[in-house]
């Protein structure tokens, strides 16, 4: 593997790192525990003011370019932002960099026609609509994509949907979603079936069947997770993203860029996961004059935790720097290990957080029970760890001679 380069932060993008994190301080913390455990539709208002403040303030979808509305950074400077971002559960979404609207703008700007992006890309990428993206089915193991039941034919000029899509992730409230639907069946490559096609979702054949109560929290608008259905759900063929046959290849070009945003949102969480940790752990008495920072083994946790943290960062940045330099092809070893690494140190270092915080750890009177429901996650999507590491496996054992 290339050495990893010198990580220079230009002044501008420094400057920028200590606005985010002024923003983040001031204006989203404060909201967090409502926002987060009482009603998000309620805190609405407030986060439509404050996203029209971060535009305001020149903050606004840091990672679309100038003449989109956002500040030009490259991969790798959106990534050091994208931290810092992470430590509030509010964060990517004020700024409009939230997944899966992120990967669906991408996906977008390079692959839709110039009228889908006139309808449904321009309001995105000004956060004035949200978006998803539907391909998992219940009914087929997420491991294995290329199993999709959902279909959609060709009737004269409009696609005719039929399929059963879950955790199509902020369904509840969105304006439209990116569909993977199978239209060649019989296409003797199996990642040849499938296509990406846009539906609004006022549309009839469309369906909201209930938000997924994720280990009892039901969440609501874009904390949610749908389950959908398509019956009879018409849209013009013109609506397709790139071409017949690509959905699966189109789904590669988001994954790349989308393992970046995750994994350093992730570090952004275990960044604030940590804090709260040393705080407690310097407040928390266990008789007078003596605390829970003074316990040997809560300062082995926190020196793990801080390592693993440091470690995350470096590998998400080099495989950044590599996408960028050699593309997502060429990298996907190294996105595989980030995917894996960085979601096992995630939930070490919120499980360690929670054992400090005692039973207040497993109340809701922290963050630290949603991060650990809804992060949980990040080990079975976007592939699970156990795809990942068979990736990497394969490709350390083939160096050494195997077929």
């Amino acid at each position: 593997m290339e050495a990893l380069p010198h990580f220079f932060i230009s002044e501008r993008v420094s400057s920028l790192l200590s606005r985010y994190q002024q923003f983040v301080q001031e204006h989203l913390k404060p909201l967090e525990q409502g926002a987060i455990y009482g009603s998000f539709k309620a805190h609405l208002p407030a986060l439509v003011e404050l996203r029209q403040k971060a535009k305001s303030e020149g903050l606004f979808a840091p990672h679309l370019a100038v003449e989109e509305g956002g500040l030009g950074l490259s991969l790798l400077e959106f990534a050091s932002i994208s931290e810092v971002l992470g430590q509030s559960p509010l964060g990517h979404y004020v700024f409009n960099c939230q997944a899966p609207d992120i990967g669906n703008m991408e996906l977008m700007h390079r692959f839709a026609s110039e009228d889908l992006k006139a309808q449904y890309l321009h309001p995105l990428q000004k956060g004035e609509i949200r978006s998803c993206f539907a391909m998992t089915e219940p009914e087929h193991a997420g491991s294995n994509p290329i199993h999709l039941s959902t279909q959609a034919v060709l009737d004269g000029d409009e696609y005719v949907i039929n399929g059963h899509k879950w955790f199509t992730s902020s369904a509840d409230g969105a304006y439209f979603t990116i569909v993977m639907a199978v239209t060649d069946p019989d296409n003797l490559n199996p990642y040849q079936r499938a296509s990406m096609i846009l539906v609004p979702l006022d549309n009839p054949g469309y369906r909201l069947i209930r938000n997924i109560p994720i280990m009892g929290d039901v969440g609501e608008d874009y904390l949610s997770h749908g389950e959908v259905e398509f019956k009879d759900c018409r849209v013009p063929k013109t609506n397709l993203i790139g071409e017949a046959g690509s959905g699966f290849a189109l789904a590669q070009e988001r994954l790349g860029p989308g393992r970046i945003h995750h994994c350093m949102r992730w570090i952004g969480i275990c960044e604030r996961v940590l804090e709260l940790t040393c705080k407690r752990a310097i407040a928390r008495e266990l008789n007078p004059h003596h605390v829970l920072a003074d316990q040997q083994s809560i300062q082995h946790g926190i020196a793990e935790s801080a390592a693993e943290i440091k470690a995350s960062r470096l590998m998400v940045l080099q495989t950044a720097y590599l996408i960028e330099k050699y593309g997502a092809k060429a990298a996907k070893e190294d996105i595989s290990t980030i995917k894996f690494y960085v979601s096992n140190v995630l939930m070490r270092v919120i499980d360690k957080a929670i054992q400090v915080h005692g039973a207040l750890g497993i109340t809701d009177d922290t963050l630290l029970s949603f991060w650990y429901r809804h992060e949980r996650g990040a080990k079975i999507y976007d592939g699970p760890d156990e795809v990942h590491k068979t990736v990497l496996a394969k490709r350390i054992i083939q160096s050494y001679g195997a077929r």
